[in-house]
């Protein structure tokens, strides 16, 4: 069986019974699709384990199109771990201001220090020393793992689960990660999970595109609230105009930014608590 190039949004179908044949079918049919429409991405031409978990890091919960420019940005600024453990988080934070989810940032900054610290500068290649990590959960490390060192480990994530869904279970509901595990372990090519799991997050990735989206049948499937009003939106205002000043007080983001004094200002007290900004006398400031 066979992917139509124009039509994704046919592969499937009910099936009664997940066999072999079925998941011998979907593995022809996924890389069918990357060999014609697999995504040309700055981090998939490196082996390099710092670059690839820069790469993972940025991508969590984040659109592939907004992280390439700032991905490329961020390797220039910080293109090893030396240069990223040795620069001040204030200049890490200003390079990953626009991004959002800003503690990543954070992480992926005090990760850096762990491995020159614990690991001479070399990300590690083992499972258990990546989840020591900061900021590197199961997904992350099983990506490092597969796209640096070709080892092969199981993991969800977005696309993976749209693909799965889609694939065996169609029509369902409610969809479980208990359920989803073992077939990502089934499908899951030993011999080159680098190519495989490329291939998998772009053929899910395209179904998006065809189909209502697989993925929100998953039973942790969780709709995002909207951007306008949110704390999100205020504590990325806080960080984006310390970025541009050494200093700013409440009424001065509130300007510049034109969000209400009275978010801001929680805004800045929850980044204070999260180690990203320090008060600076009646302002605050980026940490260092």
């Amino acid at each position: 069986m066979r992917p139509e190039q124009d039509d994704i949004a046919r592969l499937g179908g009910a099936r009664s019974e997940i066999g072999e044949q079925a998941l011998r079918q979907f593995r022809e049919a996924v890389l069918e699709h990357y060999r014609q429409h697999g995504r040309d991405l700055p981090w998939r031409s490196t082996r390099d384990p710092y670059a690839i978990l820069v790469s993972e890091v940025m991508l969590q919960q984040t659109q592939v199109s907004r992280v390439v420019p700032k991905y490329e940005e961020f390797l220039r600024a910080f293109p090893t771990v030396q240069a990223l453990a040795d620069a001040p988080l204030a200049e890490v934070l200003r390079v990953w201001s626009g991004l959002g989810y800003n503690r990543r940032a954070k992480a992926l900054h005090e990760a850096a220090r762990k491995i020159l610290e614990e690991h001479g500068g070399t990300v590690p290649c083992s499972y258990a020393e990546l989840r020591m990590l900061p900021g590197v959960g199961h997904a992350t490390a099983a990506q490092v793992l597969a796209f640096a060192y070709g080892v092969p480990v199981p993991y969800l994530e977005t696309n993976i689960r749209a693909a799965l869904i889609h694939w065996f279970f169609p029509g369902r509901e409610a969809v479980t990660d208990r359920e989803l595990m073992p077939l990502a372990e089934a499908v899951l090519d030993r011999e080159d999970p680098r190519v495989w799991h490329y291939a998998i997050m772009d053929y899910g990735a395209a179904l998006k595109r065809r189909v209502p989206n697989p993925s929100r049948r998953s039973a942790h499937h969780a709709k995002q609230k909207p951007f306008a009003g949110s704390m999100r939106e205020a504590r990325g205002a806080v960080l984006r105009v310390l970025a541009r000043r050494e200093r700013a007080s409440v009424e001065e983001i509130a300007v510049e930014s034109g969000i209400h004094a009275r978010r801001i200002r929680a805004a800045a007290a929850a980044l204070v608590r999260e180690g990203l900004v320090v008060r600076a006398g009646r302002g605050w400031r980026l940490a260092r």
